[in-house]
């Protein structure tokens, strides 16, 4: 039975959750693990899938609108028998059958999220509900990719899963951070009222190739304006910190999460802490070293220091990120010269 840490206490649910399909107990027959991804063409989730897919007992069925991630991302997959596409968005009822739900469905950049603010808080809210209700009719346990957005602009540091974060309800990136904030509430109330088997990770800052080129996310941003020998833009003061997690690692994490007994919320993140321009100097170094870097006016809102607390990731899953930056940044450069056309000098 998984615990219930919503407050670092740990309780037991008092309902047990829905039995899956008959198939899971049969003598004589062992049904595939049948695995929905919602948002699974974006990002992170093409990433996740692509492990997923590694193991032979997996059929994924990926459900996306196409409004961040390109089909592109899930080429290599399309018409293998173990792997079924959907153009749907999750604020509609879905109905399919299966045992597990990664629900990642959701503008994640701030280019994204400010663009449709309504739509985004609509797929946090409408669309969690839509998947706790196919969750609850399919007895699938369900993981939802919150954020350390929820955390807002920490008055502790680093952020421990037992903090309530420091969050205006009306700026303008609300429609995300209040989103998601409501997408844990309703996922706990599903668990407590309906035994849903619920896994919630809160993720930090993620990297990678298959990154939007100009998301709107430093990291992305500082490398495609060095590889297109831009000024790099940090916005002032440069002081403020996040920390980088390489997606190979966060996926590694949310499948631990999602295998695991623990409900979460558990902090999925790299605790290396960098400041905004010891990013850029770094990306200057690694890429451009000619290039300049010029300070800009900085978005409302935005938190001054972002490092999650991972003790319980350590302690829970035995995770762990093992891909430092400075590793890590050399295998996006490459992505991200294949697709801007560029050739390494």
């Amino acid at each position: 039975m998984a615990t219930d840490s919503s407050n670092g206490e740990q309780k037991t649910t008092s309902k047990p959750p829905p039995l899956p399909s008959p198939l899971r107990f049969s003598k004589f027959y062992q049904s595939n693990m049948r695995i929905l991804v919602t948002g699974g063409a974006g990002f992170i989730g093409s990433h996740l899938v692509d492990k997923l897919m590694e193991n032979e007992k997996n059929e994924v069925i990926v459900a996306d609108n196409y409004f961040t991630g390109p089909k592109d991302n899930l080429r290599k997959w399309i018409g293998h028998p173990r792997f079924e596409l959907i153009r749907h968005d999750v604020t509609q009822p879905l109905l399919v059958e299966v045992d597990q739900i990664y629900h990642l469905a959701c503008p994640a950049s701030p280019i994204f999220y400010k663009y449709n603010p309504v739509k985004t808080i609509k797929t946090n809210v409408i669309g969690t509900l839509n998947m706790l209700g196919l969750a609850k009719r399919v007895g699938a346990r369900i993981l939802l990719t919150s954020t350390s957005e929820v955390y807002g602009d920490p008055l502790i540091h680093p952020q421990p899963e037992t903090y309530w974060g420091n969050v205006n309800p009306i700026g303008v990136r609300s429609c995300y951070d209040e989103g998601k904030r409501v997408a844990e509430t309703l996922m706990f109330d599903y668990h407590r009222q309906h035994g849903i088997e619920i896994r919630i990770a809160r993720i930090f800052n993620t990297y990678g190739p298959r990154m939007n080129i100009d998301d709107g996310r430093v990291v992305s941003n500082f490398i495609a304006q060095a590889l297109r020998g831009e000024p790099l833009t940090v916005q002032k003061p440069g002081t403020q910190t996040r920390s980088f997690c390489y997606v190979s690692d966060m996926v590694d994490g949310l499948i631990r999460l999602m295998e695991g007994e623990h409900t979460g919320p558990i902090n999925i993140g790299n605790p290396g802490e960098f400041t905004m321009v010891e990013l850029a100097e770094t990306v200057k170094e690694l890429i451009k070293p000619d290039v300049e870097i010029n300070m800009v006016e900085n978005t409302p809102d935005d938190p001054r220091q972002r490092k999650p607390d991972i003790t319980k990731a350590k302690e829970l899953l035995g995770w762990e990120p093992k891909v430092k930056l400075r590793d890590g940044l050399p295998l996006m450069e490459e992505d991200f010269r294949l697709r801007l056309g560029i050739s390494k000098e």
